[in-house]
Formats: structure tokens, C-alpha cells, sequence
């Protein structure tokens, strides 16, 4: 969290419009912390997107289109995975955004699925607020165990490992 995955979602997407390229961004319908309708990053930067319940419905959706963008990926269902493989078949470029691991430290959804498949990766880190480090870890303020709790800087804060493993060790 923190690390600019949207921000940089909403850039990629913003340069592909420029270039005249017809775009489409897709976010889980359960995100609806800034906005039901549209992408919005933690600067409050914004993009209009079509809020969708599961991964399939991308498919259905995705009409005459050279770039899709995908937001909180890690919401969706493990069949995103074939989704994306299926949409980068047909010659669409394919932008996903999501968290790779969840606040327990294990690999988020989707994400380590979309990983492998992908063309390129790029890892985005968020700056650990303890010591100032690259931030790994999304770590849980709040006691609530559930892997899905949409929250922000009150329920979550990044941390790097060292100081991830600290905060877990006096819990």
C-alpha cells in the first residue's frame, strides 16, 4: 500500500489515451473507498473505470479496446489470471495493479498467478514508516483478521521486513 500502484496505473493509462489508443479500466466492485465508479489513486488522482463483481465480467466487457487496465487486482477471482492470458492473446495490452502479498506476509490472491504470466513486472515500493526503507509489508493496525479489509492509513501502514517482523514478534 502506499507504493504508487494506482498513480502509476492511471499514468500508463492516461499515456495510452494520448496515443489514441481506446482504453477500458476494470476495478472489483467491492473497492469503493474514493469512488464507485471511478480508479482513484491516494493523491486523489482519478480515471473513470467500470466497477465489475468478477473477473469473467472483464471478458464480457472488454469490446474493441487496445489497452486494458485492471485496479486492486488482488480483489478478483484466480481466474483473472486466464482472463488477462486471453485478452493479451487477442493483441490487447494488458495493466494490472494490485498487492503481490496480503498483511499476513502470504501471496495475495490472483497476483503471484498474474506474475508468472506476465511480460514485464514492475515492483513499486512504498517507504517503510518506521525506519525509511523500500516497504514489502502492508502491516494490519487493527486487530480484525479477515484477509479483505479495504482501509487506508488507519488500518494500514508499510513497513520493510525488518520492521514488519518487529511489529508481528510484540503483537
Amino acid at each position: 500500500m502506499f507504493s504508487g500502484k494506482t498513480e502509476e496505473l492511471i499514468r500508463r493509462m492516461r499515456r495510452a489515451g494520448f496515443a489514441r489508443q481506446k482504453i477500458e479500466i476494470f476495478k472489483p466492485a467491492i473497492d469503493t473507498r474514493y469512488s464507485v465508479t471511478d480508479v482513484v489513486s491516494h493523491d486523489e488522482n482519478s480515471i473513470r473505470s467500470t466497477a465489475v463483481e468478477n473477473s469473467s465480467n472483464i471478458l464480457l466487457l472488454a469490446n474493441d479496446v487496445d489497452v486494458i487496465g485492471i485496479d486492486e487486482a488482488q480483489f478478483f477471482d484466480k481466474h483473472l489470471v486466464d482472463v488477462a492470458v486471453q485478452l493479451a492473446n487477442m493483441g490487447i495490452r494488458v495493466i494490472i495493479a494490485g498487492l503481490d502479498m496480503d498483511f499476513k506476509g502470504q501471496p495475495f490472491g490472483p497476483m503471484p498467478g498474474l506474475m508468472a504470466v506476465a511480460d514485464v513486472v514492475t515492483k513499486v515500493y512504498a517507504v517503510c514508516v518506521k525506519c525509511g526503507s523500500n516497504a514489502l509489508f502492508s502491516h494490519r493496525l487493527s486487530e480484525k483478521d479477515q484477509i479483505v479489509l479495504l482501509g487506508e492509513k488507519d488500518i494500514y501502514e508499510p513497513l520493510c521486513r525488518q520492521c514488519y517482523n518487529h511489529a508481528n514478534a510484540h503483537q
